[in-house]
């Protein structure tokens, strides 16, 4: 019996452990992921498009930021090209 509650407290604290560790869009966080998401967001009200624009103090503000620019980079052209197909699918009807 001791045996059994040994390795139920054991797997308890081993998956405690684990699953603590927040990430923002694969950023470590440091707490709540608040400073990644502050920087995401004035990345976005600012229209953000180079990273060089994600320099200041707080390096969780700057990977938000970061995070933003990038995502937005890969998106200009995938919207162009969904719109190239929604354009066809117009002309077909």
């Amino acid at each position: 019996m001791k045996m059994l509650f040994a390795m139920t407290l054991l797997v308890s604290v081993l998956g405690s452990t684990t699953a603590t560790a927040a990430t923002f869009d694969g950023y470590q966080c440091r707490g709540d992921c608040s400073g990644h998401q502050a920087g995401y967001d004035w990345a976005e009200q600012n229209d953000v498009d180079d990273e060089s624009s994600c320099s200041t103090p707080s390096a969780s503000f700057n990977e938000g930021c970061q995070s933003y620019v990038d995502e937005n980079s890969g998106t200009t052209s995938g919207t162009t090209s969904s719109n190239d197909d929604d354009e066809d699918e117009e002309d077909d009807e």
